[in-house]
């Protein structure tokens, strides 16, 4: 073995403090529990984070589609044919026809803004993410070309439940004598959904594609093609691909080029948050240093009669080392036991503390979740506990070489 039966006795001896060694042993609890809380905090942000782009992305690019087709007349007539035509693509899973407007919204005296999004029946049905949504009412007008569906923070807004009316008004009014007159008409709301995001709850209205068609004026056509694929994250070579196929005047863009911001954002922000977190462990790591040369000078006499009693340098050397990463290799274990326990329960422990404390600690109009998302990603957890452990060991690398250069002689004539 790497280490002996002697030196691990007289390691784990040093690690026990006696009354005298009151100051040392506190020190060393401190750098056990800097590295546990360091490696804990760094697994929790970055599963948060983790958690946060898949639910984002997740609800996104189910809700918005993978690729999109636009024309450059801004509405496609030919939408049934075209729609056909791109599900023969071998990577097209279905094609969406859409229109899509802003309207003012309109109920019990309130008002505000909303985004109609107009679609056939089928293709709500065919979106998991939509389909399993509903909350309240059903699909059955809704597939008869009637009804309207909006989001349970539109409901909770306006005050409104399945089976009352809200008034839609469009922008884009009719020309008459008398100057432009907004297009008004009131829906019947078949059903309530919950996405889980705040802008598609709070904003978002589902009408069936003809009644899109009636109510925008746009006859016969569709806004757009929406278009999911069987894998999203080839969907800029996708979309390339479907743009050499596609008639001129129309155009495929991927959602990575729509939300590139976006993403980018939150990808330097993961980074940034990951490297400030790391400097926890380092920090962590300089106490262990600094206790451990502490025990090395306290010890100072016990290491001389261990050289003269026929211990090497080498054996000092180890047996140090073993007291100095046996600090970092516990506190790591501790904290990646804490901070993967603690991600699996976040969004149960956030609602705990927010029953106790009455705060609201994870606001969905701001961060567009209503839960708290944490996604455990074992390579980060497993490089998260490589860097503790690697950098504990060799925060222990130094005060063992001290240790093991003592000159027994000149220790044992001045102490």
């Amino acid at each position: 073995m790497m280490f002996s039966a002697v030196e691990r006795l007289v390691a784990f001896r040093y690690l026990r403090a006696k009354r005298q060694e009151g100051f040392i042993s506190v020190v060393a609890w401190f750098s056990l529990l800097g590295i546990m809380l360091g490696v804990a905090t760094l697994i929790i942000v970055m599963s948060v984070m983790n958690g946060f782009r898949a639910e984002l992305l997740g609800r996104i690019i189910g809700l918005n589609g993978h690729l999109t087709v636009t024309s450059v007349e801004r509405r496609i007539e030919d939408y049934q044919n075209l729609a056909a035509q791109l599900m023969k693509s071998e990577h097209v899973v279905y094609a969406t026809p859409l229109i899509e407007g802003q309207v003012m919204a309109s109920a019990k005296n309130a008002a505000g803004g909303a985004l109609v999004r107009g679609l056939r029946a089928a293709d709500f049905e065919a979106r998991p993410i939509l389909r399993d949504s509903i909350i309240a009412g059903g699909l059955d007008r809704f597939r008869g070309g009637e009804g309207i569906l909006i989001g349970v923070r539109m409901a909770n807004r306006f005050g409104l439940s399945v089976g009352d009316n809200l008034t839609l008004i469009s922008p884009t009014g009719t020309v008459t004598a008398f100057g432009t007159v907004p297009r008004m008409k009131a829906f019947r709301i078949d059903g309530i959904f919950e996405v889980g995001m705040y802008e598609f709850d709070n904003t978002y209205i589902y009408m069936p594609l003809p009644e899109a068609q009636t109510f925008f004026k746009t006859g016969d056509a569709a806004g757009s093609i929406e278009i999911m694929t069987d894998d999203a994250d080839h969907a800029r070579r996708i979309a390339f691909d479907l743009n050499k196929m596609l008639p001129p005047g129309y155009h495929a863009t991927d959602w990575q080029r729509v939300n590139v911001s976006f993403f980018n954002a939150l990808e330097v922000e993961r980074n940034v948050m990951a490297l400030i977190l790391s400097l926890i462990v380092v920090v962590a790591a300089f106490n262990v240093i600094s206790s451990q040369i502490m025990l090395v000078q306290d010890k100072a006499r016990g290491i001389a009669i261990l050289r003269t009693m026929g211990a090497g340098r080498g054996a000092i050397l180890r047996i140090f080392f073993m007291t100095g990463s046996s600090v970092g290799v516990i506190g790591t274990v501790l904290g990646a036991t804490l901070g993967i326990s603690f991600a699996t329960n976040i969004e149960t422990i956030r609602q705990w503390i927010q029953s106790l404390s009455g705060l609201t600690l994870f606001d969905a109009e701001i961060y567009f979740l209503s839960k708290l998302p944490a996604k455990i990603d074992p390579m980060e957890v497993g490089l998260t506990i490589a860097f503790a452990l690697a950098i504990s060991l060799l925060a222990s690398i130094y005060p063992a070489w001290r240790a093991a250069r003592l000159d027994p002689v000149e220790v044992l004539r001045y102490e």
